[in-house]
């Protein structure tokens, strides 16, 4: 499987600054959990990427996604946005079946993780 994932041009600047050492990439994966079954996590991360990781580049930042996650991120787009609460990165998932009303977690067609998109609704945002 080929992983595409594209950063927008804010969301690289943003990456540019918080990835201040040469060999730190983000890390970017998906969990069990969340309101809708699945949640994204990312991180700054300056180790070595494991064997099976998914190593691409874009806007000159490296981006690590382990084996398991890269099915349910690929074709995504990385933004960062800004609001009254403060600015983040956001995930447009076109894997994405249904998403929470705070973005924070999707659901997925099951791509062979039995048991990743049963959600259980939202605390934060109040959605099912």
């Amino acid at each position: 499987m080929e992983l595409q994932i594209t950063l927008t041009d804010v969301a690289a600047e943003q990456l540019q600054e918080l990835c201040v050492e040469s060999t730190s990439f983000l890390r970017v994966w998906v969990a069990g959990g969340g309101c809708s079954g699945l949640s994204y996590g990312m991180a700054i991360d300056d180790n070595d990427p494991e064997e099976n990781d998914c190593v691409i580049e874009s806007q000159g930042i490296k981006i690590v996604v382990d084996s398991l996650s890269a099915p349910y991120l690929s074709g995504s787009i990385i933004d960062y946005t800004e609001d009254v609460l403060g600015g983040g990165f956001k995930i447009e998932n076109p894997n994405a079946t249904r998403s929470c009303g705070c973005s924070n977690s999707f659901a997925a067609d099951d791509n062979g993780i039995s048991g990743l998109n049963e959600g259980r609704g939202c605390r934060g945002c109040g959605s099912n």
